[in-house]
């Protein structure tokens, strides 16, 4: 009988997005950093991005795969409600999809060891699961953890008062259980478990039971040994049990004063555990109280006293944040958020010590985030985890925007080349396209971009000439290739190290050009393709140019000669 691989299924399911990667663009203007350094481990070059996040996420793929520790998103609920800052009504199917696309990018910008934190409700937090198993693999999936987000009954609930959402954690390979994850510090009530009501020369203990399930009764007969107890009473471990020590090493702990029998010597033994000796914090559990991580509640009132009545609903406290980055992070350690709110994300990694991408394409992304950090920055943000972490200020953060699409449509109808795009951009733009590393060189003018250590690229709007084409053929050499990228050329030869081909029509179908928008709105999302069979309204990617277009290209060839 074959397995059959269960999938979860949705209308659209199949339309998958050619994105474009664009490049990103610094404004240094609302760029900011701390006036000195604070500490030697202080970071500046975190990243606030302004834009779409499907295609930010998108545009840092190509530098970022594989470097993302930790990636913490709490994406809209769809639940059918219009909040300030989003809609958040999506049909549930293009929900799924616009999800899918967003979790498949993060899943390679992950490294091996990384993990994916995603805070939903109960309204999508099931599929969501399912759709993660997909995208990650069901043996990646770790937990979800129930975090208590209200303490107070909603009367307005229906039916029952829904006072939890969903952190669902996964990891991007079980490299994690390699790498382990970090535990919590002891709280006090845990500190207090450790005692020493028998003046124990090594400090302050606790028990831990010394008999254990039996798994194989064969091996384990010899671990079931009488034990005479101080008060003379001879003991042995129950049905289906037996003692985690062989009798020698009881005996050999016994007379070390490390097995504990009861005030009056008269109860079952167990096994002392020294606090120098315990591990240095406890494992984190899957249900996290408001007490410990805060609530909704705690959370406005962070934001309140940052921005006042800022129209944040739903903003996620710093407590929440902080237990998440203290699991799955070192200090130094890339954490990002691609739905950045209000920015509680990147406060709370900068506090922490680690660096940080975060997106976001709301205006509030100028009106709350920069303001909220510019003050974490400086040292003035009092709130949320500043005492618990002693932070003190320090660091910065880059601020960038998304290009606008490389193509655009002139006049008649033809794609053509963003005016807005310089040489340095274009350069940088199809060096992403074409999957090279944008690394101009100060020395070769031909060495925009590398793939390898002998393989470059070449971008121009220029029109080559054979003698140009043969002048940078001689220049890069037999042992070396060069991908060379021009508006037009003329050739009467062979260049066995040049591939040379013309813009922009060897971009013209590789992305989704001039969309600019694909958030959770539905207004705003892209069509569907026409039905299988039917042609598209522009079938021809290369639209029969204007009288001025068709002149610009005659005599023009792309990989034969004239």
């Amino acid at each position: 009988m074959t397995k059959q691989k269960l999938e979860l299924t949705w209308i659209g399911k199949d339309v998958r997005l050619k994105l474009e990667p664009r490049i990103l663009l610094e404004d240094p203007a609302r760029s900011y950093h701390a006036k000195h350094r604070v500490t030697e481990n202080d970071f500046f070059d975190n990243r606030l991005i302004f834009s779409d996040n499907l295609l930010a996420l998108k545009a840092l793929e190509q530098e970022f795969a594989g470097k993302v520790k930790c990636v913490f998103i709490d994406p809209p609920y769809n639940t059918g409600s219009a909040f300030t800052h989003y809609d958040d009504g999506v049909e549930h199917s293009i929900w799924l999809s616009l999800m899918r696309d967003r979790l498949e990018i993060i899943r390679r910008l992950l490294s091996e060891d990384g993990s994916l934190w995603i805070t939903i409700d109960d309204n999508e937090a099931h599929y969501l699961k399912v759709l993660c198993d997909e995208v990650f693999g069901r043996p990646n999936f770790v937990a979800n953890v129930v975090w208590e987000k209200v303490y107070t009954p909603k009367s307005n609930g229906r039916g029952l008062s829904g006072d939890h959402d969903h952190v669902l954690v996964i990891a991007k390979s079980p490299r994690w259980l390699e790498s382990g994850w970090n535990m919590l510090p002891r709280n006090e009530e845990q500190q207090g478990r450790f005692r020493n009501p028998d003046n124990d020369p090594d400090g302050p203990w606790r028990t831990y039971p010394l008999d254990v399930r039996t798994e194989d009764g064969a091996k384990r007969e010899k671990y079931r040994y009488e034990v005479m107890l101080p008060s003379g009473r001879l003991v042995k471990p129950a049905q289906g049990r037996h003692w985690a020590l062989p009798k020698d090493e009881f005996e050999r702990q016994r007379n070390a004063g490390e097995i504990y029998f009861g005030k009056d010597g008269a109860a079952m033994p167990t096994k002392k555990v020294y606090l120098k000796n315990a591990k240095q914090g406890v494992i984190a559990r899957t249900w996290w109280t408001y007490k410990e991580v805060g609530g909704n509640q705690d959370a406005k009132r962070e934001v309140l006293a940052l921005f006042g009545d800022s129209g944040f609903i739903t903003p996620k406290p710093e407590a929440l944040l902080h237990r998440v980055l203290t699991i799955a992070t070192n200090p130094g350690d890339l954490v990002l958020d691609s739905f950045a709110g209000s920015g509680t994300t990147g406060a709370v990694a900068q506090k922490m010590g680690r660096r940080w991408i975060m997106v976001e394409l709301g205006e509030h992304c100028h009106t709350h985030i920069i303001p909220r950090l510019q003050k974490v920055i400086d040292g003035e943000d009092q709130g949320g985890i500043t005492e618990a972490v002693g932070w003190k200020g320090g660091g910065g953060f880059r601020y960038y925007r998304l290009a606008p699409s490389l193509m655009e449509k002139d006049r008649w109808g033809n794609w053509v080349i963003n005016k807005e795009y310089n040489a340095a951009q274009l350069a940088e733009a199809l060096c992403k396209l074409e999957g090279f590393t944008y690394a101009p060189s100060d020395a070769v003018y031909w060495q925009h971009g590398i793939s390898t250590e002998r393989d470059f690229i070449y971008v121009t709007t220029a029109t080559l000439s054979h003698e140009q084409l043969q002048q940078l053929s001689d220049e890069v050499g037999p042992e070396r290739s060069l991908l060379v990228l021009c508006t037009a050329f003329r050739g009467r030869g062979d260049y066995p190290n040049l591939t040379v081909k013309k813009i922009p029509r060897q971009v013209l179908s590789r992305c989704e050009w001039g969309h600019d928008d694909y958030s959770l709105q539905v207004e705003n999302l892209p069509k569907a393709p026409p039905a299988q069979g039917a042609a598209p309204a522009s079938a021809d990617p290369h639209p029969n140019p204007s009288p001025e277009g068709r002149g610009a290209q005659a005599g023009l060839f792309e990989d034969e000669p004239a």
